[in-house]
Protein backbone atom coordinates (compact mmCIF):
# COMPACT_ATOMS: atom_id res chain seq x y z
CA UNK A 1 0.00 0.00 0.00
CA UNK A 2 2.73 2.65 1.43
CA UNK A 3 4.36 1.78 -2.23
CA UNK A 4 0.80 2.66 -4.63
CA UNK A 5 0.87 6.62 -2.49
CA UNK A 6 4.66 6.87 -2.74
CA UNK A 7 3.70 6.35 -7.03
CA UNK A 8 0.71 8.65 -6.73
CA UNK A 9 2.76 11.43 -5.04
CA UNK A 10 5.66 10.77 -7.44
CA UNK A 11 3.10 11.04 -10.49
CA UNK A 12 1.38 14.34 -8.70
CA UNK A 13 4.72 15.77 -8.00
CA UNK A 14 5.89 15.07 -11.81
CA UNK A 15 2.40 16.76 -13.13
CA UNK A 16 2.96 19.89 -11.47
CA UNK A 17 6.52 20.49 -11.98
CA UNK A 18 5.51 19.63 -15.41
CA UNK A 19 2.79 22.42 -15.34
CA UNK A 20 5.40 24.81 -13.78
CA UNK A 21 7.52 24.25 -16.38
CA UNK A 22 5.33 25.02 -19.15
CA UNK A 23 4.91 27.40 -21.53
CA UNK A 24 1.89 29.63 -21.10
CA UNK A 25 0.06 29.46 -24.08
CA UNK A 26 -0.63 32.66 -25.46
CA UNK A 27 -4.52 32.10 -27.13
CA UNK A 28 -5.39 31.00 -23.48
CA UNK A 29 -4.07 34.16 -21.93
CA UNK A 30 -4.22 37.05 -24.25
CA UNK A 31 -5.56 39.13 -27.45
CA UNK A 32 -3.00 40.11 -30.32
CA UNK A 33 -3.03 43.49 -28.90
CA UNK A 34 -0.77 45.39 -26.75
CA UNK A 35 -1.51 46.80 -23.63
CA UNK A 36 1.08 49.56 -22.11
CA UNK A 37 1.15 50.51 -18.52
CA UNK A 38 2.44 53.85 -17.73
CA UNK A 39 3.56 54.38 -14.21
CA UNK A 40 5.32 57.00 -12.08
CA UNK A 41 9.02 55.78 -10.63
CA UNK A 42 9.68 58.32 -7.82
CA UNK A 43 12.58 58.13 -5.09
CA UNK A 44 16.49 59.05 -4.37
CA UNK A 45 19.00 56.29 -3.40
CA UNK A 46 17.45 55.26 -0.50
CA UNK A 47 13.68 55.55 -1.44
CA UNK A 48 11.91 54.27 -4.42
CA UNK A 49 7.95 54.77 -4.98
CA UNK A 50 5.73 53.28 -7.76
CA UNK A 51 2.55 55.37 -8.92
CA UNK A 52 0.02 54.19 -11.75
CA UNK A 53 -0.60 56.13 -14.31
CA UNK A 54 -2.87 55.54 -17.11
CA UNK A 55 -3.22 52.25 -19.35
CA UNK A 56 -3.48 51.86 -22.66
CA UNK A 57 -5.00 49.03 -25.74
CA UNK A 58 -4.11 49.60 -28.89
CA UNK A 59 -2.41 47.64 -31.92
CA UNK A 60 -1.22 44.12 -32.43
CA UNK A 61 1.28 42.47 -30.02
CA UNK A 62 5.05 43.06 -31.80
CA UNK A 63 6.63 40.18 -29.84
CA UNK A 64 6.91 36.50 -29.86
CA UNK A 65 3.80 34.17 -28.98
CA UNK A 66 6.20 31.06 -27.80
CA UNK A 67 8.38 33.08 -25.47
CA UNK A 68 6.28 35.10 -22.77
CA UNK A 69 8.51 34.57 -19.69
CA UNK A 70 11.66 36.37 -19.66
CA UNK A 71 14.44 33.29 -18.58
CA UNK A 72 17.85 35.58 -19.08
CA UNK A 73 18.08 37.09 -15.59
CA UNK A 74 19.47 40.80 -16.64
CA UNK A 75 17.92 43.88 -15.64
CA UNK A 76 17.55 45.55 -12.69
CA UNK A 77 13.94 45.50 -12.95
CA UNK A 78 11.75 43.04 -13.54
CA UNK A 79 7.73 42.88 -14.57
CA UNK A 80 5.52 39.99 -13.74
CA UNK A 81 2.08 39.21 -15.21
CA UNK A 82 0.15 36.61 -13.24
CA UNK A 83 -3.20 35.62 -14.27
CA UNK A 84 -5.67 36.65 -11.14
CA UNK A 85 -7.52 33.33 -10.82
CA UNK A 86 -4.61 30.51 -11.22
CA UNK A 87 -2.08 32.63 -9.84
CA UNK A 88 0.24 31.26 -12.74
CA UNK A 89 3.18 33.73 -14.43
CA UNK A 90 1.91 33.91 -17.76
CA UNK A 91 4.51 36.80 -19.01
CA UNK A 92 7.75 38.27 -17.96
CA UNK A 93 10.45 40.46 -19.06
CA UNK A 94 13.53 42.16 -17.56
CA UNK A 95 14.66 45.79 -17.88
CA UNK A 96 16.85 48.87 -16.88
CA UNK A 97 15.50 52.60 -16.47
CA UNK A 98 16.63 55.75 -16.35
CA UNK A 99 15.33 55.86 -12.74
CA UNK A 100 17.48 53.34 -12.19
CA UNK A 101 20.73 54.91 -13.51
CA UNK A 102 19.59 57.99 -11.69
CA UNK A 103 19.94 56.81 -8.22
CA UNK A 104 23.99 55.76 -8.92
CA UNK A 105 23.75 59.48 -9.20
CA UNK A 106 25.28 62.42 -6.90
CA UNK A 107 21.89 63.71 -6.42
CA UNK A 108 20.22 60.53 -5.65
CA UNK A 109 23.18 60.03 -2.67
CA UNK A 110 22.26 63.52 -1.97
CA UNK A 111 18.61 62.53 -0.86
CA UNK A 112 17.28 64.61 -3.93
CA UNK A 113 13.94 62.76 -5.19
CA UNK A 114 13.11 62.82 -8.98
CA UNK A 115 10.09 61.43 -10.67
CA UNK A 116 9.98 59.46 -13.99
CA UNK A 117 7.54 58.89 -16.58
CA UNK A 118 8.09 54.48 -17.51
CA UNK A 119 6.09 52.28 -19.23
CA UNK A 120 5.63 48.33 -19.59
CA UNK A 121 4.39 46.86 -22.34
CA UNK A 122 2.65 43.40 -22.38
CA UNK A 123 -0.22 41.74 -24.45
CA UNK A 124 -3.28 42.39 -23.45
CA UNK A 125 -5.08 39.73 -21.54
CA UNK A 126 -8.03 37.71 -22.23
CA UNK A 127 -8.88 38.18 -18.28
CA UNK A 128 -8.16 39.87 -14.79
CA UNK A 129 -3.94 40.01 -14.02
CA UNK A 130 -1.91 40.94 -11.49
CA UNK A 131 0.88 43.39 -12.57
CA UNK A 132 3.63 43.03 -10.52
CA UNK A 133 7.27 44.84 -10.41
CA UNK A 134 10.28 43.77 -9.04
CA UNK A 135 13.42 45.09 -8.17
CA UNK A 136 17.01 43.80 -7.34
CA UNK A 137 18.06 45.02 -3.55
CA UNK A 138 22.45 45.00 -3.23
CA UNK A 139 22.96 41.23 -3.52
CA UNK A 140 20.96 41.63 -6.99
CA UNK A 141 18.09 39.18 -5.94
CA UNK A 142 14.49 40.01 -7.05
CA UNK A 143 12.66 41.58 -4.65
CA UNK A 144 9.12 42.67 -5.14
CA UNK A 145 8.31 46.77 -5.64
CA UNK A 146 4.71 47.33 -6.80
CA UNK A 147 1.63 45.15 -7.47
CA UNK A 148 -1.93 45.68 -8.85
CA UNK A 149 -4.87 43.92 -10.25
CA UNK A 150 -5.81 45.17 -13.65
CA UNK A 151 -9.17 43.72 -15.21
CA UNK A 152 -9.06 44.43 -19.24
CA UNK A 153 -12.77 45.26 -18.80
CA UNK A 154 -12.22 48.19 -16.74
CA UNK A 155 -13.78 51.30 -18.53
CA UNK A 156 -10.63 53.37 -17.31
CA UNK A 157 -8.07 51.25 -20.23
CA UNK A 158 -7.83 53.95 -23.04
CA UNK A 159 -8.36 52.15 -26.27
CA UNK A 160 -6.80 55.34 -27.73
CA UNK A 161 -5.93 55.21 -31.98
CA UNK A 162 -2.36 56.55 -31.99
CA UNK A 163 -1.68 56.59 -35.41
CA UNK A 164 -1.11 60.15 -36.47
CA UNK A 165 -1.30 61.84 -40.24
CA UNK A 166 1.88 64.13 -39.41
CA UNK A 167 4.00 60.69 -38.69
CA UNK A 168 5.83 59.34 -42.01
CA UNK A 169 6.58 55.33 -41.35
CA UNK A 170 9.43 53.86 -43.87
CA UNK A 171 9.34 49.59 -43.71
CA UNK A 172 12.65 49.72 -44.44
CA UNK A 173 13.56 45.93 -43.76
CA UNK A 174 10.35 43.79 -43.93
CA UNK A 175 11.05 39.77 -43.59
CA UNK A 176 7.70 38.49 -42.25
CA UNK A 177 5.11 38.38 -39.45
CA UNK A 178 6.43 40.77 -36.56
CA UNK A 179 5.33 38.10 -33.95
CA UNK A 180 8.43 36.15 -35.39
CA UNK A 181 10.69 38.62 -35.88
CA UNK A 182 13.24 41.66 -34.06
CA UNK A 183 10.90 44.70 -35.04
CA UNK A 184 13.57 47.22 -34.79
CA UNK A 185 11.92 50.86 -34.91
CA UNK A 186 14.10 53.66 -35.87
CA UNK A 187 12.65 57.47 -34.64
CA UNK A 188 13.95 60.90 -35.97
CA UNK A 189 14.56 63.30 -33.21
CA UNK A 190 16.34 66.53 -34.51
CA UNK A 191 15.09 66.51 -37.80
CA UNK A 192 12.91 69.63 -39.28
CA UNK A 193 10.19 69.11 -41.66
CA UNK A 194 12.27 69.73 -44.88
CA UNK A 195 15.38 67.43 -43.58
CA UNK A 196 12.84 64.10 -44.13
CA UNK A 197 15.20 62.63 -46.82
CA UNK A 198 17.89 62.95 -44.97
CA UNK A 199 16.41 60.97 -42.79
CA UNK A 200 15.39 58.30 -44.91
CA UNK A 201 19.29 58.54 -46.28
CA UNK A 202 20.51 58.19 -42.88
CA UNK A 203 18.26 55.60 -42.23
CA UNK A 204 19.75 53.47 -45.41
CA UNK A 205 22.96 54.25 -44.50
CA UNK A 206 22.62 52.64 -40.81
CA UNK A 207 20.46 49.89 -41.85
CA UNK A 208 23.74 48.84 -43.78
CA UNK A 209 26.27 49.29 -41.08
CA UNK A 210 23.86 47.51 -39.11
CA UNK A 211 24.01 44.09 -41.28
CA UNK A 212 27.70 44.81 -42.30
CA UNK A 213 27.71 43.59 -38.38
CA UNK A 214 27.65 40.54 -36.49
CA UNK A 215 25.72 38.36 -35.59
CA UNK A 216 22.94 40.88 -37.16
CA UNK A 217 24.81 39.94 -40.76
CA UNK A 218 23.87 36.50 -40.33
CA UNK A 219 20.42 36.68 -39.09
CA UNK A 220 19.10 39.61 -41.09
CA UNK A 221 16.20 37.37 -42.25
CA UNK A 222 15.46 37.73 -38.48
CA UNK A 223 14.37 41.60 -38.25
CA UNK A 224 12.04 44.03 -39.44
CA UNK A 225 13.05 48.07 -39.30
CA UNK A 226 10.46 50.95 -39.84
CA UNK A 227 11.65 54.75 -40.14
CA UNK A 228 9.24 56.48 -38.24
CA UNK A 229 9.46 60.14 -38.80
CA UNK A 230 8.03 63.11 -36.65
CA UNK A 231 9.38 66.40 -37.92
CA UNK A 232 10.98 68.57 -35.01
CA UNK A 233 10.70 72.16 -35.04
CA UNK A 234 14.23 73.20 -34.98
CA UNK A 235 17.40 70.86 -35.54
CA UNK A 236 19.71 69.28 -33.73
CA UNK A 237 19.44 68.93 -29.68
CA UNK A 238 19.78 70.17 -26.15
CA UNK A 239 23.35 70.69 -25.45
CA UNK A 240 22.97 72.25 -21.57
CA UNK A 241 26.88 72.74 -21.30
CA UNK A 242 26.97 74.88 -24.63
CA UNK A 243 23.81 76.83 -23.85
CA UNK A 244 21.70 75.46 -26.52
CA UNK A 245 18.11 73.97 -26.26
CA UNK A 246 16.00 73.09 -29.34
CA UNK A 247 12.41 72.53 -29.96
CA UNK A 248 12.51 68.73 -30.68
CA UNK A 249 10.08 65.98 -31.15
CA UNK A 250 11.24 63.56 -28.41
CA UNK A 251 13.05 66.01 -26.20
CA UNK A 252 16.70 64.34 -26.29
CA UNK A 253 19.71 66.01 -24.67
CA UNK A 254 23.35 66.32 -23.83
CA UNK A 255 24.92 66.22 -20.68
CA UNK A 256 22.13 63.22 -19.20
CA UNK A 257 22.69 62.66 -15.48
CA UNK A 258 25.68 65.03 -16.05
CA UNK A 259 27.34 63.31 -18.64
CA UNK A 260 28.66 65.30 -21.21
CA UNK A 261 28.59 62.87 -24.14
CA UNK A 262 25.56 60.75 -22.84
CA UNK A 263 22.40 61.41 -24.90
CA UNK A 264 18.89 60.53 -23.51
CA UNK A 265 15.18 61.62 -23.34
CA UNK A 266 12.77 62.12 -20.52
CA UNK A 267 10.20 62.37 -22.57
CA UNK A 268 8.43 58.88 -22.17
CA UNK A 269 4.73 60.01 -23.18
CA UNK A 270 5.89 61.32 -26.13
CA UNK A 271 8.09 58.54 -27.41
CA UNK A 272 5.78 55.73 -26.85
CA UNK A 273 3.17 57.67 -28.77
CA UNK A 274 5.54 57.78 -31.73
CA UNK A 275 6.91 54.43 -31.44
CA UNK A 276 3.08 53.26 -31.16
CA UNK A 277 2.92 54.07 -35.26
CA UNK A 278 4.45 50.32 -36.03
CA UNK A 279 5.03 47.18 -33.76
CA UNK A 280 8.18 47.05 -31.93
CA UNK A 281 10.57 45.04 -29.86
CA UNK A 282 13.82 47.62 -29.49
CA UNK A 283 13.00 51.30 -30.47
CA UNK A 284 16.54 53.23 -31.86
CA UNK A 285 16.19 56.67 -31.39
CA UNK A 286 18.17 58.73 -34.41
CA UNK A 287 19.51 61.96 -33.79
CA UNK A 288 20.36 64.61 -36.35
CA UNK A 289 23.48 65.96 -34.67
CA UNK A 290 27.55 65.78 -35.47
CA UNK A 291 28.88 65.97 -32.03
CA UNK A 292 29.69 62.75 -30.00
CA UNK A 293 26.85 61.57 -28.03
CA UNK A 294 24.53 58.71 -27.09
CA UNK A 295 23.26 55.88 -24.88
CA UNK A 296 21.21 52.78 -24.44
CA UNK A 297 19.52 51.11 -21.32
CA UNK A 298 18.18 47.82 -21.53
CA UNK A 299 14.83 46.93 -22.97
CA UNK A 300 14.01 50.80 -23.10
CA UNK A 301 15.60 52.56 -26.02
CA UNK A 302 19.18 53.41 -27.20
CA UNK A 303 20.19 57.65 -29.16
CA UNK A 304 23.36 57.43 -31.63
CA UNK A 305 24.01 61.03 -33.37
CA UNK A 306 23.89 60.69 -37.50
CA UNK A 307 26.86 62.93 -38.48
CA UNK A 308 29.55 61.87 -35.86
CA UNK A 309 32.38 60.39 -36.96
CA UNK A 310 32.33 57.26 -34.56
CA UNK A 311 28.00 57.12 -35.34
CA UNK A 312 28.50 53.42 -36.94
CA UNK A 313 30.52 52.67 -33.31
CA UNK A 314 27.68 54.87 -31.41
CA UNK A 315 24.66 52.42 -33.57
CA UNK A 316 26.29 48.94 -32.32
CA UNK A 317 27.53 50.10 -29.03
CA UNK A 318 24.67 51.46 -27.98
CA UNK A 319 22.07 48.55 -29.40
CA UNK A 320 24.28 46.14 -27.51
CA UNK A 321 23.33 47.91 -24.07
CA UNK A 322 19.77 48.18 -25.14
CA UNK A 323 18.70 45.21 -26.93
CA UNK A 324 20.76 42.42 -25.45
CA UNK A 325 21.77 44.02 -21.86
CA UNK A 326 25.41 44.14 -22.45
CA UNK A 327 27.45 46.06 -19.62
CA UNK A 328 29.78 48.54 -20.98
CA UNK A 329 32.97 47.30 -20.64
CA UNK A 330 35.23 50.17 -20.23
CA UNK A 331 36.53 51.83 -16.89
CA UNK A 332 38.47 54.96 -18.26
CA UNK A 333 36.12 57.60 -19.06
CA UNK A 334 34.30 59.45 -16.81
CA UNK A 335 30.43 58.11 -16.10
CA UNK A 336 27.89 59.75 -14.12
CA UNK A 337 27.35 57.26 -11.68
CA UNK A 338 28.64 56.05 -8.27
CA UNK A 339 29.17 52.48 -6.93
CA UNK A 340 26.91 51.11 -10.11
CA UNK A 341 28.30 47.51 -9.67
CA UNK A 342 28.61 46.78 -5.87
CA UNK A 343 31.80 45.22 -4.68
CA UNK A 344 31.36 41.41 -4.40
CA UNK A 345 28.03 40.87 -6.01
CA UNK A 346 28.10 39.44 -9.49
CA UNK A 347 26.56 41.52 -12.35
CA UNK A 348 23.50 40.39 -14.20
CA UNK A 349 25.21 41.45 -17.53
CA UNK A 350 26.39 38.25 -19.39
CA UNK A 351 29.77 40.16 -20.57
CA UNK A 352 30.72 41.31 -17.22
CA UNK A 353 31.84 39.16 -14.42
CA UNK A 354 33.14 39.72 -10.59
CA UNK A 355 34.88 36.67 -10.98
CA UNK A 356 33.89 35.71 -7.59
CA UNK A 357 34.61 31.64 -8.28
CA UNK A 358 37.19 32.23 -11.00
CA UNK A 359 36.38 28.11 -11.95
CA UNK A 360 33.26 28.69 -12.62
CA UNK A 361 33.29 32.16 -15.26
CA UNK A 362 29.72 32.58 -16.63
CA UNK A 363 31.19 32.39 -20.03
CA UNK A 364 33.08 29.17 -18.95
CA UNK A 365 32.28 27.25 -21.96
CA UNK A 366 34.00 29.86 -24.66
CA UNK A 367 37.42 29.91 -22.56
CA UNK A 368 40.49 29.49 -24.98
CA UNK A 369 41.71 26.15 -23.50
CA UNK A 370 44.25 26.61 -20.81
CA UNK A 371 43.95 30.51 -20.07
CA UNK A 372 45.03 31.45 -17.20
CA UNK A 373 42.07 33.01 -14.78
CA UNK A 374 42.29 36.18 -14.11
CA UNK A 375 43.95 36.53 -17.26
CA UNK A 376 47.22 38.67 -16.94
CA UNK A 377 47.58 41.43 -19.45
CA UNK A 378 49.48 45.01 -20.38
CA UNK A 379 46.78 46.66 -18.11
CA UNK A 380 49.03 49.19 -16.76
CA UNK A 381 50.68 50.26 -19.90
CA UNK A 382 47.24 50.08 -21.39
CA UNK A 383 46.17 52.61 -18.17
CA UNK A 384 49.03 54.95 -18.82
CA UNK A 385 48.25 55.62 -22.84
CA UNK A 386 44.51 56.37 -22.05
CA UNK A 387 44.45 57.84 -18.97
CA UNK A 388 46.32 61.17 -20.35
CA UNK A 389 43.99 61.00 -23.30
CA UNK A 390 40.95 61.20 -20.84
CA UNK A 391 42.87 63.90 -19.18
CA UNK A 392 43.33 66.24 -22.49
CA UNK A 393 39.91 65.34 -23.99
CA UNK A 394 38.08 66.48 -20.76
CA UNK A 395 39.98 69.95 -21.24
CA UNK A 396 39.38 70.40 -25.11
CA UNK A 397 35.63 69.44 -24.70
CA UNK A 398 35.78 72.12 -21.51
CA UNK A 399 37.08 74.62 -24.02
CA UNK A 400 34.43 74.40 -26.96
CA UNK A 401 31.55 74.46 -24.19
CA UNK A 402 32.47 77.23 -23.15
CA UNK A 403 33.77 78.74 -26.52
CA UNK A 404 30.00 78.02 -27.75
CA UNK A 405 28.41 79.76 -24.32
CA UNK A 406 29.97 82.67 -25.10
CA UNK A 407 29.15 82.78 -28.59
CA UNK A 408 32.98 83.03 -29.94
CA UNK A 409 33.65 82.97 -33.72
CA UNK A 410 32.27 79.93 -35.49
CA UNK A 411 35.44 79.29 -37.23
CA UNK A 412 37.23 79.58 -33.70
CA UNK A 413 34.69 76.85 -32.98
CA UNK A 414 35.00 74.73 -35.75
CA UNK A 415 38.94 74.19 -35.49
CA UNK A 416 38.70 73.38 -31.69
CA UNK A 417 36.10 70.24 -32.81
CA UNK A 418 38.32 69.55 -35.94
CA UNK A 419 41.03 69.11 -33.69
CA UNK A 420 38.98 67.18 -31.29
CA UNK A 421 38.25 64.79 -34.03
CA UNK A 422 41.82 65.01 -35.37
CA UNK A 423 43.56 63.54 -32.17
CA UNK A 424 40.68 61.40 -30.99
CA UNK A 425 41.06 59.04 -34.16
CA UNK A 426 44.64 59.17 -33.60
CA UNK A 427 44.40 58.53 -29.93
CA UNK A 428 42.05 55.42 -31.38
CA UNK A 429 44.22 54.20 -33.51
CA UNK A 430 47.33 53.39 -30.89
CA UNK A 431 45.02 52.00 -28.36
CA UNK A 432 44.17 49.67 -30.90
CA UNK A 433 47.41 48.81 -32.35
CA UNK A 434 48.64 48.70 -28.53
CA UNK A 435 45.56 45.93 -27.95
CA UNK A 436 46.15 43.83 -31.43
CA UNK A 437 50.11 43.92 -30.48
CA UNK A 438 48.98 41.77 -26.97
CA UNK A 439 49.45 37.90 -27.22
CA UNK A 440 46.38 37.82 -25.53
CA UNK A 441 44.71 39.63 -28.59
CA UNK A 442 41.71 37.05 -29.87
CA UNK A 443 41.67 35.04 -26.57
CA UNK A 444 38.73 35.06 -24.56
CA UNK A 445 39.32 35.01 -20.83
CA UNK A 446 38.66 36.89 -17.74
CA UNK A 447 40.59 40.61 -18.27
CA UNK A 448 40.61 43.16 -15.26
CA UNK A 449 39.24 46.38 -16.42
CA UNK A 450 35.56 46.49 -16.75
CA UNK A 451 31.98 48.04 -15.87
CA UNK A 452 33.48 51.67 -14.70
CA UNK A 453 35.92 50.19 -12.56
CA UNK A 454 39.49 49.50 -12.73
CA UNK A 455 39.50 46.53 -10.23
CA UNK A 456 37.31 43.98 -9.45
CA UNK A 457 35.36 43.58 -12.50
CA UNK A 458 36.55 41.57 -15.85
CA UNK A 459 35.47 41.55 -19.16
CA UNK A 460 36.00 38.24 -21.62
CA UNK A 461 38.26 39.86 -24.25
CA UNK A 462 40.83 42.46 -24.89
CA UNK A 463 38.64 44.22 -27.10
CA UNK A 464 35.09 44.42 -28.10
CA UNK A 465 33.02 47.14 -29.03
CA UNK A 466 31.38 46.86 -25.84
CA UNK A 467 35.40 47.99 -24.60
CA UNK A 468 36.60 50.53 -27.46
CA UNK A 469 35.51 52.63 -30.10
CA UNK A 470 35.72 51.63 -34.13
CA UNK A 471 35.09 49.64 -36.77
CA UNK A 472 35.39 46.17 -34.75
CA UNK A 473 33.39 42.69 -33.98
CA UNK A 474 31.45 42.31 -30.58
CA UNK A 475 33.33 39.90 -28.54
CA UNK A 476 32.43 36.29 -28.54
CA UNK A 477 30.56 36.72 -25.42
CA UNK A 478 28.41 39.27 -26.44
CA UNK A 479 27.47 37.63 -29.94
CA UNK A 480 26.06 35.25 -28.40
CA UNK A 481 24.25 36.95 -25.94
CA UNK A 482 22.85 38.93 -28.67
CA UNK A 483 22.24 35.87 -30.69
CA UNK A 484 20.43 34.43 -27.79
CA UNK A 485 17.70 37.34 -27.72
CA UNK A 486 17.62 37.72 -31.83
CA UNK A 487 16.24 33.96 -31.03
CA UNK A 488 13.78 34.79 -28.42
CA UNK A 489 11.96 37.24 -29.97
CA UNK A 490 11.70 35.46 -33.55
CA UNK A 491 11.29 31.96 -32.11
Amino acid sequence: MKSLVYIFLIFIFSVMTIYSTSKPDFNEYFLNKTLRIDYYHTGDKNTEVISLGHIYQYGIWAGSLNNLIDNFNNGKYYAKVYDSNSGALIFSKGFDSYFGEYITSTPAEKGIKRTYSESVLIPSPKNKIVFELDRRNRENKLEKLFSCEIDPNDAGIIKENFKDNTIKVFNEVTNGNPHDKVDIAVLAEGYTAKEVNKFRADLKKFVEVFFNQEPYKSYKNHFNIYGVFKASLERGVDEPTHGVYKNTALSCTFNSLGSERYLLTEDNKALRKIAAQVPYDALFIMVNHKRYGGGGIYNLYCTFTSDNQWNGYLLLHEFGHSFAGLADEYYTSDVAYNDFYPHGVEPTEPNITALLNPKEVKWKKLLTPGIEIPTPWEKAEYDSLDLNWQKGRRITNNQIAEAKRKNQNKALIKSLEDEYDKNDREHTAVLDKFLRNSKYWGKVGAFEGAGYASKGLYRPMLDCIMFSKGKKPYCKVCEEAIIRMIKYYSE
